[in-house]
């Protein structure tokens, strides 16, 4: 491995680069618009790892956190939002592109990655890391280490039913994902806005102000966001029972959520005394170029 760590945070809009020391330092920082293209994105990747290299005067490990995963049976990208990467082998074409391995991974395990090692999530074992925006992901890290599963899929929080429903909550919204009743239809940011403000909203901004404002609506849709965060909490701790949940996205910035939903998922977590911390996010938007960096911590 290199004197230091590169990673690329591959998103539906912008590829961002970052090299870390061995230290985690942050040495440099750019970020450039997607072409939007598979072969424009290679190309791109390329050029600006080699501008890192040059720089430095040598050649870094390479991380790359992609909206999607890498499936094992066939090594080609799926679930990925930016429809265009799906189905395509980006890590054996960006090895034979750069002449070196690089390795590939899922931005919301690279976000758990990077908060885990030196983020929200440092000095704990088992790290639950969530990502809440337009959509909902999640990874799970042990001991520094990424746990990606057989189907390459652990940590999908957001295609899980949500727990414990309630009859109003019937019927259960459809996902894109072709069932109804998944997490992402209830608690990602889009959810909560559209709870607020009806079909068609995107973005929960401005709902606390609202809120503290008097807006009866507002009110209404936080409350019952933070009543299903802490079933979805509670089914983590049920489940996996990790030693901190680390929230991250756009979402991450309620600070209600981090005062209401610990007292109230302990109705839902089969322990006495649950105190699991739920927790902000360190490194914000920059855990998934961290991550991806991060990706080569170990062998």
């Amino acid at each position: 491995m290199g004197p230091y760590r590169i990673g690329i945070d591959f998103g539906g809009t912008k590829i961002e680069i970052a090299a870390l020391g061995q230290d985690g330092r942050e040495l440099v920082r750019r970020r450039i618009t997607n072409p939007g293209n598979y072969s424009g994105a290679i190309r791109a990747m390329c050029d600006l790892i080699a501008g890192v290299d040059q720089e430095h005067g040598g050649q870094g490990s390479v991380g790359i956190g992609i909206p999607g995963s890498i499936s094992p049976d066939t090594n080609v990208i799926k679930n990925a939002n930016a429809t265009w990467l799906n189905n395509q082998p980006l890590h054996k074409d960006m090895t034979e592109a750069l002449g070196r391995d690089v390795r590939v991974e899922n931005d919301a395990n690279c976000f758990a990655l990077s908060e885990a090692i030196d983020g929200a999530g440092q000095g704990y074992k088992t790290v639950f890391g969530v990502i809440i925006g337009t959509g909902m992901g999640a990874g799970i890290v042990t001991d520094h280490q990424l746990i990606i599963g057989a189907h390459h899929i652990a940590g999908e929080w957001g295609h899980v039913p949500l727990p414990w429903p309630r009859l109003e909550e019937f019927p259960m919204p459809k996902c894109f994902c072709g069932n109804e009743g998944c997490m992402e239809r209830f608690l990602s940011g889009s959810a909560l806005a559209q709870d607020w403000k009806g079909p068609g909203h995107r973005s929960a901004g401005g709902i606390v102000e609202a809120a503290e404002g008097g807006d009866i609506t507002a009110i209404g849709a936080l409350d019952r966001y933070m009543e299903r965060m802490a079933r979805a909490c509670a089914l983590a701790i049920n489940f996996l029972d990790p030693d901190v949940i680390v929230l991250g996205g756009g979402v991450s910035n309620i600070k209600e959520i981090y005062e209401r939903v610990p007292p109230m998922m302990r109705r839902y977590a089969i322990t006495p005394n649950c105190n699991t911390p739920i927790v902000k996010n360190v490194h914000g938007d920059s855990s998934g170029v961290r991550g991806a960096a991060w990706l080569w911590n170990t062998p």
